[in-house]
């Protein structure tokens, strides 16, 4: 994982760009650099994980005469359209992936994105016109901000914290959209589907599921760093290590955490590991270990989102301890299946089009939630996030499937996605066919109590409802939990809140989904996913 940082205008010195870099030097730790842009119109700079490409000619920005981009991000089958670039008189110097972005802007233009097999967000300087231009991925996977200064000077960072105090408002870049000349266009919304749906037989879906899954995972195997994998024990990502298994020829390097005494993850991640022979860790965390990094996670998560937070207290202190006692440098991870084939909520859906409207909705959102949190708690820890769920092929096919086909009417939630792979070999039988349960509840239910008592000490003296009313209504805080998460965040990022879409919570207008809380262990339908 590496920063970005862009400037288009003049009233910035050169020491605030570094003050901005100084914030996110854990995601770059490598190297760092800055450039002035020619008539003062502007800085670029970039801090560097060297992951594809190891030795110095990989450092960005890149150049292709005044030309200058910066990415941070996986360009997939680079190799390829390198080499087709190579016939039309294009030189390399580097093995990085990013270098081929330049002459891609000058063969296609703003057509580039579109073309792109990636996941990214990039900022390019256009020296014949002297224009701005930035592009994010169509999911959002890797992250990018922007916002204005007083003179209209326009920044483009790839984290909130970077641009604190530098802008009026911090602005997620939407994603799937380029900036060019002041302006935003859409090149791709990957969550809708045009035209009529794939109905084929259950064999056939089943079918492109898996080749498309295996696809996706194996281009993401490609790193010349040493890679790892995220395992909870859970279906996403343990389709994800056991296809990656079967495409090296060495035991992958597993992860997992828990608390010390109620952890339900952690048996089912040694019983894949052990299936799949892979080199596994195991790390506990603890209740004083979870509430001492609540406020360190907020910040650099940049939310107040109930569960997103949650979930990330277990994620960030596994990819801590992965940081501290590893070589590892690429993690793949088991986010965005969810979105794409249910939640334990969607059960609920009352027909296939509120299915599909719901899937849309949480797949547009997706950069502010659970990608957000794959990528704070990873790229935070020096690592780089892959995310094979998220590969853009895989998810434009599971998005154009007939929706009724995606809903729970199988006794089983994402049926498709296991039956895809219900081989005999890919898992045992009891992962593969395992009820699902949330990631914060997973690693023990004590967690999520623990963080609702240590809030509730904290305002046992205090009127939290009314401290609650101090919010506007859009987003505002409704628990004592809640209420902490936002005061933290508050702290940070004051007045920042629009960055969120809201909370993230089950859809209320569902009859049985008109819950209080975001965990799945508030529905009905919970059932075995907390043993």
């Amino acid at each position: 994982m590496c920063t970005v940082f862009g400037y288009n205008g003049s009233a910035l010195s050169r020491n605030r760009v570094m003050e901005a870099l100084d914030k996110t030097i854990s995601r770059g730790p490598d190297m760092s650099r800055i450039i002035t842009l020619e008539g003062d119109r502007g800085f670029l700079a970039f801090q560097r994980l060297a992951i594809m490409g190891l030795d110095e000619k990989g450092m960005q920005p890149f150049f292709n005469g005044s030309d200058a981009v910066v990415c941070n991000g996986e360009i997939y089958g680079f190799r390829t359209v390198r080499e087709e670039l190579r016939k039309r008189g294009y030189a390399f110097v580097s093995d990085s992936d990013c270098e081929i972005l330049l002459p891609l802007w000058r063969e296609y233009g703003t057509g580039m994105f579109e073309k792109l097999d990636a996941e990214y967000a990039a900022i390019i300087y256009d020296s014949e016109t002297g224009s701005f231009v930035a592009a994010r991925d169509p999911i959002g996977i890797r992250p990018l901000f922007y916002g204005y200064d007083r003179s209209g000077g326009i920044f483009f960072a790839s984290e909130a914290k970077m641009l604190s105090s530098l802008v009026e408002r911090i602005i997620p870049f939407p994603p799937g959209c380029f900036y060019k000349d002041g302006e935003f266009h859409r090149y791709r919304d990957i969550a809708s589907h045009k035209g009529k749906y794939r109905a084929d037989s259950i064999d056939v879906i089943t079918e492109n599921i898996r080749v498309r899954l295996e696809r996706a995972v194996e281009k993401r195997l490609d790193s010349d760093a040493p890679l790892g994998f995220l395992l909870s024990g859970g279906l996403d990502s343990s389709l994800v290590c056991s296809i990656a298994r079967k495409f090296l020829s060495r035991p992958i390097r597993t992860f997992a955490i828990g608390m010390k005494k109620d952890a339900i993850d952690l048996k089912y991640a040694r019983e894949t590991a052990d299936y799949l022979g892979a080199d596994h860790t195991e790390v506990y965390m603890t209740p004083e270990e979870v509430i001492g990094s609540l406020e360190e996670v907020i910040y650099n998560l940049g939310t107040y989102d109930i569960t997103t937070i949650r979930a990330s207290m277990g994620m960030y202190l596994l990819c801590k301890a992965i940081h501290l006692t590893t070589d590892i440098r690429v993690l793949l991870t088991g986010e965005v299946s969810d979105e794409l084939f249910g939640y334990k909520y969607t059960d609920f859906a009352p027909s296939p089009e509120a299915f599909q409207s719901e899937s849309e909705k949480r797949v547009r959102e997706l950069y502010a939630y659970d990608v957000l949190r794959a990528d704070r708690c990873i790229a935070d820890n020096s690592i780089e996030a892959r995310v094979p769920f998220g590969d853009l092929d895989f998810v434009s096919y599971v998005m154009s499937i007939d929706p009724a086909m995606k809903m729970n009417r199988y006794g089983k939630g994402k049926y498709l996605l296991r039956k895809a792979f219900d081989d005999g070999t890919t898992l045992p039988d009891g992962i593969l066919w395992r009820e699902k349960a949330a990631f914060s509840d997973a690693v023990g239910h004590s967690m999520v109590d623990d963080l609702k008592a240590y809030a509730h000490e904290v305002y046992k003296d205090q009127d939290w409802k009314k401290l609650c009313l101090d919010y506007p209504e859009e987003g505002r805080p409704f628990t004592e939990e809640s209420l902490l998460y936002r005061t933290i965040f508050e702290k940070y990022y004051p007045g920042e809140s629009s960055m969120i879409p809201g909370f993230w919570m089950p859809n209320r207008s569902w009859e049985g989904c008109n819950v209080s809380d975001p965990s799945a262990r508030v529905l009905s339908n919970y059932g075995a996913s907390g043993i």
